[in-house]
C-alpha cells in the first residue's frame, strides 16, 4: 500500500527527533546554507534559512550563491521580558543581525540577517538571556500569546500564568536543541526541561501543521482570538476569572487560486474551569495530531480537521480524552482588536505606555533614534518590556515618578508617543521582502507610504482620528491576519494586491475580496469614494467593515468556507 503522507512527515520520522544533521552541517563553510531536509527540522528549533533577494539576481548573474542568511525567532510567552533581557536582545540584533530588531504579531521578537557562522553563537546569546528558540516555528504548539499586558489586573495577571503554563506544557521534550545549540548545557531557566528524548505529546511525526495558543480577556480582543487553533477567552465576575470560553479552528493561512484553501475564523467549542485549561488545551492539541491531515500540507492546520470532522465530532473527542464535558460558551464581549497607544495605570496603580512601533521594526534612522531611546531606558532598569499582538512594545510596571523621564528619552531620539492617524496606529504587515522566500510583493516596506496618500483622503472628510483597521501581508499566508482586518491587502504580485473590505473590528468576522491586482495608485483610487461614503452615510456607532457590508460594497462572510462565494469584483 502506497503511503501518501506528505514528504514533511518522512523528514519528521527519520530526524531522530528534530536531529537531522543539523550539528554536521553547521560546521560545513564552503556554503552559507544547509541540507534540504535539515532547513525543515531548523523550523523546529525556532529558525529559517532565507536569502536577500534584492540581490539575488545581481548574485545570479556573477554565477554567486545566494545571499543566505538565517531569521531567528524567539519564543517568549505572552511577550514579558525584563529591562536585563531587553538589554541582552538588543546586544544581540547589533553583533549578529542586521542592527534591527523585529516585533512580530505574535508577541515575539524576529532576528534577520543571522549568517550560518554565527548562527550558533546567537542561540547561545538568547540562551545566556534566559530565553530560547525552541518551538517558536514548526509543526508544534508555537509562542502562546496572552492579553497584552499582565500587568494591568488580575484578571490578566491569570491570563498570562495560564499561558506559560500552557507553553511549558506543550513544549517538544527532545533534547535535540540543547545538544546541537547549547553544547548540552541546560538553559538558565530551571523550569524548562534538560535533554529528554521521549516525546510523549508529539511522538515522532510531532504534528500535521503549526499549533498555535492565545488567551483573551475581554474587552480587549488584541490577540485576534478568532484568528488561532486555540483560544482561551476569560469569563470574569467581579473581577475574577470564574473559567474560559474555549475557541478551536482558527487559521488565516490560504493559497490564491485555490478555493479548497481558505482563512478561517475559530468556532466556540465550549467553557472549562480554570484548572481544566491546561488538560483542554492537550487534548485538543492531540486530536489534532491523530486527526490531522498528513498527506496535503495545504489543508493540514486544525481548520481543517474541524470543517471535515465536524465541531461537534471533534468536541466529543476533545471530552473523551479530557474525561469531562465541557460547559456551555457564557457570554463575552469585545470592543476592538487594536492595541491602547499611550499611558494606561494598572489595578496596582503603576503606569504602563504602549508605544506604537511601525510594522514592529525597532531601528535606528536619522531623526528617529527608536533603538537607542529603547536602550537607554531599559539601561535605566526602571521599567519591563512586553511585546504585543500588534507589533507594538509596552514598557510596563512605571513608577509614577518615572513617566516623565521616559518621556525626555523618546522625544530625545525623535520618538513621538502620539501617531499621525488611527489608521496607521491600527496597522500590521508581515515582513515580506526582501527576507520571506513566500513574498510575492512588498509589505512592511510599502505600507507606511500607502498609509501616508490614504491619510491625504482621510482628511478630505475628517476621519484622520477615526478608528479603521489595515493590515497587509505579502502572500496570502497570512501572519499580519489581513483578513480580519477592515481593509486587508494581500500581495498577489509585485506591485499587486488583492482588496479585501468588511472584515468585523471586533475580529469575529473575516473580510470579503472585493478588488483583484490593484496597484498603488488604484488603491486610493477605490478607497477614497468609500471613506466619503462613510463619513457621510454612516449610522451611530457603526464601524467601516460593517459599513462596507450594509452599503453593498461586499457580501458578508457568513462562515469561513463561504470566504470566496459571493464575490463581485469591482
Amino acid at each position: 500500500m502506497t503511503d501518501k503522507r506528505s514528504r514533511n512527515e518522512f523528514i519528521k520520522e527519520a530526524s531522530h527527533q528534530l536531529r537531522g544533521t543539523l550539528a554536521e552541517g553547521l560546521k560545513v563553510q564552503v556554503t552559507g546554507s544547509i541540507a534540504e531536509d535539515d532547513s525543515q527540522l531548523l523550523k523546529f528549533h525556532g529558525s529559517y534559512i532565507q536569502d536577500d533577494r534584492d540581490v539575488r539576481g545581481e548574485r545570479a548573474k556573477k554565477k554567486l550563491e545566494k545571499a543566505f542568511a538565517f531569521m531567528l525567532r524567539l519564543r517568549i510567552p505572552g511577550g514579558v521580558m525584563t529591562a536585563k533581557q531587553w538589554i541582552a536582545l538588543d546586544d544581540i540584533a547589533t553583533t549578529y543581525a542586521n542592527h534591527s530588531m523585529r516585533l512580530t504579531t505574535r508577541e515575539t521578537f524576529q532576528y534577520h540577517g543571522v549568517i550560518k557562522s554565527n548562527l550558533k553563537r546567537t542561540m547561545q546569546a538568547i540562551n545566556k538571556a534566559a530565553l530560547d528558540t525552541r518551538a517558536a516555528c514548526g509543526d508544534v504548539n508555537r509562542n502562546v500569546m496572552t492579553a497584552s499586558n499582565p500587568y494591568l489586573s488580575k484578571a490578566h495577571q491569570q491570563a498570562y500564568d495560564l499561558g506559560l503554563a500552557i507553553s511549558k506544557h506543550l513544549l517538544p521534550k527532545t533534547g535535540a536543541y540543547h545538544e546541537i545549540w547549547l553544547d548540552g548545557e541546560k538553559v538558565k531557566d530551571a523550569s524548562r526541561p534538560a535533554k529528554k528524548d521521549e516525546e510523549p505529546l508529539y511522538g515522532v511525526y510531532y504534528l500535521p501543521r503549526k499549533f498555535k495558543t492565545v488567551i483573551a480577556v475581554p474587552p480587549d480582543n488584541d490577540v485576534d482570538i478568532f484568528a488561532h487553533d486555540i483560544g482561551f477567552i476569560a469569563i470574569l465576575e467581579k473581577g475574577e476569572i470564574v473559567g474560559w470560553n474555549v475557541t478551536v479552528g482558527g487559521g488565516m493561512g490560504m493559497t490564491h487560486g485555490d478555493t479548497n484553501t481558505f482563512p478561517r475564523t475559530a468556532d466556540l467549542m465550549g467553557f472549562c474551569a480554570p484548572d481544566q485549561a491546561i488538560k483542554v488545551a492537550e487534548c485538543v492539541l492531540t486530536t489534532q495530531r491523530d486527526w490531522g491531515n498528513r498527506e496535503n500540507r495545504s489543508r493540514a492546520r486544525l481548520k481543517y480537521t474541524i470543517e471535515d470532522k465536524g465541531l461537534e465530532n471533534f468536541r466529543d473527542e476533545v471530552e473523551k480524552r479530557c474525561g469531562f464535558k465541557l460547559g456551555k460558551p457564557r457570554a463575552f464581549k469585545f470592543d476592538g482588536t487594536g492595541d491602547v497607544i499611550g499611558w494606561r495605570q494598572g489595578e496596582d496603580k503603576s503606569w504602563n505606555l504602549t508605544l506604537f512601533i511601525e510594522n514592529g521594526r525597532i531601528k535606528d534612522v536619522e531623526g528617529h533614534t527608536l533603538k537607542k531611546a529603547l536602550r537607554e531606558i531599559a539601561d535605566l532598569g526602571i521599567c519591563e518590556f512586553v511585546a504585543t499582538a500588534n507589533q507594538n512594545v509596552t514598557m510596563a510596571k512605571v513608577a509614577a515618578k518615572s513617566k516623565s523621564k521616559i518621556e525626555s528619552i523618546l522625544k530625545a531620539h525623535g520618538v513621538a508617543l502620539e501617531v499621525s492617524s488611527h489608521l496607521r496606529a491600527n496597522a500590521m504587515a508581515c515582513v515580506a521582502l526582501p527576507t520571506c522566500g513566500l513574498a510575492l510583493a512588498e509589505s512592511e516596506r510599502y505600507l507606511p507610504s500607502l498609509i501616508t496618500k490614504l491619510e491625504d483622503s482621510l482628511d478630505k472628510v475628517s476621519l484622520r482620528h477615526d478608528d479603521i483597521v489595515i493590515r497587509m501581508t505579502g502572500c496570502p499566508n497570512g501572519c499580519a491576519r489581513p483578513y480580519l482586518a477592515e481593509i486587508g491587502l494581500v500581495g498577489r504580485n509585485p506591485g499587486l494586491y488583492n482588496l479585501y473590505l468588511g472584515a468585523a473590528f471586533d475580529g469575529s468576522r473575516l473580510s470579503k475580496l472585493y478588488a483583484q491586482d490593484v496597484n498603488d495608485e488604484r488603491i486610493v483610487a477605490l478607497l477614497d469614494p468609500i471613506f466619503k461614503a462613510y463619513a457621510t452615510s454612516r449610522k451611530d456607532g457603526e464601524r467601516f467593515g460593517d459599513f462596507c457590508i450594509r452599503a453593498g460594497y461586499v457580501k458578508p462572510t457568513t462562515a469561513s468556507n463561504q470566504f470566496h462565494a459571493d464575490v463581485k469584483l469591482v
